[in-house]
């Protein structure tokens, strides 16, 4: 299973039990910037314990690895769990959605992209996606998170709401990693990258 056939089956499965979802983390920076291959499928889902069962259902044994105990446990304490597909190896990471405000005004601020031909997703808005991947920046100082965010900036540039991106910047202080960024910019810095993440 490619892992564009997977993600169309995880979105298949969350539309069709009408869980609100975004795709985040490096196929969210692909929806908005520069295509690169990515292992990576990060999800952020609004789960509740009721869902938990169904979601079990729509990936069984042995197709899938789906474990009931780590989805509960990711509800229960806003955690994260893995769905795995054994024989191509394909991995989702489940994050459950953040109740605080930030959490949910990103899942408000949501939108709709056509990633692929016949498959449209809930992709984390352009500025959401700047900002988390200041913070894995901040958190690692892995420089593929800088050019993320640059092939953002070029590609999808007019969509981008600067001055939403330097209020969240301010109040987790990070400005130093945005002011990096259009460093990078204006040296005409980034480019593709054939790193995973």
């Amino acid at each position: 299973m490619e892992q564009r056939e997977l993600l169309r089956k995880v979105v298949e499965v969350l539309e069709g039990m009408g869980v609100s979802y975004m795709i985040v983390g490096s196929y969210g920076s692909i929806a908005w910037g520069e295509a690169r291959f990515t292992h990576d499928i990060d999800i952020v889902v609004s789960l509740t314990l009721d869902d938990v069962k169904p979601l079990i259902r729509a990936f069984p044994m042995p197709e899938y690895y789906l474990s009931t105990e780590a989805v509960a446990e990711a509800v229960r304490c806003n955690g994260q769990f893995n769905l795995i597909h054994p024989t191509s190896a394909g991995k989702v990471d489940f994050i459950i959605a953040q109740r605080n405000l930030r959490g949910q005004t990103q899942l408000a601020r949501r939108r709709t992209v056509e990633f692929e031909p016949g498959l449209k997703v809930s992709v984390a808005a352009p500025e959401d996606i700047i900002i988390s991947k200041m913070e894995y920046y901040k958190e690692g100082g892995s420089e593929k998170h800088l050019r993320d965010i640059a092939g953002i900036l070029r590609i999808s540039g007019e969509e981008v709401d600067r001055d939403y991106v330097v209020q969240w910047a301010e109040k987790l202080d990070m400005m130093d990693v945005w002011r990096a960024v259009l460093r990078r910019m204006a040296k005409g810095q980034g480019g593709n990258s054939s790193g995973n993440g």
